[in-house]
């Protein structure tokens, strides 16, 4: 049996805290030059970490012990929020306690995982509030959010941001139907504003289907697309070249070490560039995590504590 959405805590996110969420500083913290990792041949490895009750560090735990390389490539800090202010009706990015914490200590969190070369990605994620990425009433609307979003990229010093469309509740608080311009004119602008950063798609929601308008497609400014459903293989639905898509999905100590190894093979076999994983904590997930690294590097994992 899959997970068919992830089980996620909310505590904190609910919340408004408009002031806090958008008080970025003039002044962006440079992310740590990334030190040469040992080469690894094979698939792009992407690790979600709930940050309510996980730290971003366990995701520099693992490497292969066949030559030493980082298992993970993509590390995703889960999540920040797409929330709404009643009083201005707007959308504004919200970050919860924990997801804070991990920003204002990005030298610990962050840092020493963009040393070891991987990449520190920023989940955004809706509310209930009603505002989500498929229902900015306008482009303006939607390049002010994206303005939030590389904002903070630069502010925190991290490598893009993910786009994951649940939990918005659409209409609520007065708020609009998801609408075919909103997501075009939002991810348009964030890639205009972050030429060279990392935007992954997690393809799930109203957003996901709505990837072009006015002659616009905005597919190819993803980095990324994955399948959102966990133990399933399920080809993303966006124009991206196969070393782009994770067909794959996988809950690491949850997903069947039997079917995490299925699926990698056949990414390999059949040519994907992605595997994603979600859920990685802090005990010492090696056996599962070998489970899928025999398949895509020819090797087993090794965690350092």
């Amino acid at each position: 049996m899959f997970t068919l959405v992830r089980s996620r805590v909310r505590t904190a996110a609910l919340a408004l805290s408009a002031v806090a969420a958008l008080a970025f500083s003039g002044t962006a913290t440079t992310g740590a030059a990334a030190a040469p990792a040992p080469a690894k041949q094979g698939p792009t490895s992407v690790a979600y970490v709930e940050v309510n009750n996980n730290s971003m560090r366990n995701v520099g735990k693992y490497t292969l012990a066949n030559g030493g390389g980082n298992v993970f490539d993509v590390a995703v800090v889960f999540a920040a929020n797409i929330n709404y202010d009643t009083a201005t009706k707007a959308a504004y990015l919200h970050f919860n306690e924990n997801v804070q914490r991990v920003l204002d200590n990005a030298a610990t969190e962050i840092r020493p995982l963009q040393r070891k070369g991987i990449k520190v990605v920023l989940s955004v994620l809706g509310n209930h509030q009603g505002a989500g990425f498929a229902n900015f009433p306008s482009q303006q609307a939607a390049s002010a959010f994206a303005k939030q979003l590389s904002d903070a990229v630069a502010k925190y010093g991290l490598d893009g941001i993910d786009f994951d469309d649940e939990y918005a509740e659409y209409g609520n608080n007065g708020t609009g139907q998801p609408n075919d311009s909103s997501f075009v004119h939002l991810v348009t602008a964030l890639r205009a504003n972050m030429p060279d950063k990392i935007i992954s798609l997690y393809n799930i929601g109203p957003a996901a289907s709505r990837l072009s308008y006015g002659g616009v497609d905005v597919s190819s400014m993803f980095d990324y697309a994955w399948n959102p459903y966990y133990g399933t293989w399920q080809v993303p639905r966006v124009a991206l070249p196969k070393s782009r898509l994770s067909p794959a999905a996988v809950e690491i100590g949850r997903t069947s070490r039997s079917t995490v190894a299925s699926l990698a093979r056949r990414t390999v076999s059949e040519g994907y560039g992605v595997y994603l994983t979600y859920n990685l904590d802090g005990n010492d997930r090696s056996a599962d995590v070998s489970a899928f690294t025999r398949e895509l590097y020819g090797s087993d994992a090794v965690y350092t504590p």
